[in-house]
């Protein structure tokens, strides 16, 4: 269960505070999906990033599993994020000097080491690329290197799935692939997965979406 409770988040300048969030609430269990639209400047990416634990709210609580991760230290909300959180950028983040594989594996090296070289495998003949594991980013299309990140995100097997424009640089058909292979591993890991985007098309396709008006969520 992921809750947020009256999440504001404002940032000093020069005239004073600039609201960006403002008594944001949300209440998500095993297995939903949505997303959350908005044009660029409205917060969405920092709402992502309070619910991810990259950055505290102003006030406000977060909580998943019942574990608020900003009451943790520095070392131990790391941990939290590598092991529960899974991220999906606009831009892939892939390492280019590293194989499809290895890109999958790179938060397994720090925290536990355990062995999930399988399970990084295995996510990636989920995403269609079992016949890529040896090729460098370079020798991939868009689609395929955000297919590697989306592997990436869930090799932990995270209890959420946070995606910032996942499809902003793809066009329209490997957008739509995007699209359904996020909704695919949400269906199959009964993970949270919120997704942001200014893309209307993109929203419509998820069980439930939001707007971020005036830093609020509105369902639409």
């Amino acid at each position: 269960m992921l809750e947020a409770k009256n999440l504001s988040k404002s940032y000093a300048t020069p005239r004073g505070p600039l609201p960006i969030l403002n008594g944001v609430t949300l209440s998500l269990a095993s297995g939903d999906a949505i997303s959350v639209i908005g044009p660029s400047g409205t917060g969405k990416s920092t709402l992502l990033y309070i619910l991810g634990a990259l950055e505290p709210p102003t006030s406000g609580e977060v909580t998943l599993d019942g574990r608020n991760p900003f009451s943790l230290s520095d070392s131990a909300v790391s941990a939290f994020r590598n092991k529960e959180v899974g991220f999906v950028f606009q831009d892939h983040c892939l390492l280019p000097q590293c194989t499809v594989l290895e890109n999958v594996l790179i938060p397994t090296m720090v925290g536990d080491k355990n062995d999930l070289h399988a399970r990084a495998t295995q996510l990636l003949e989920q995403v269609g690329l079992s016949h890529r594991l040896d090729h460098r980013p370079s020798e991939l299309s868009g689609g395929e290197k955000q297919r590697v990140s989306i592997a990436r995100a869930m090799i932990r097997g995270p209890k959420l799935l946070l995606c910032d424009e996942p499809t902003g640089n793809l066009d329209r058909h490997t957008a739509a692939q995007v699209a359904d292979l996020l909704l695919e591993m949400n269906r199959v890991s009964k993970t949270i997965l919120i997704v942001v985007t200014h893309s209307a098309e993109l929203a419509a396709r998820f069980p439930k979406a939001y707007e971020l008006v005036e830093g609020q969520l509105q369902s639409k």
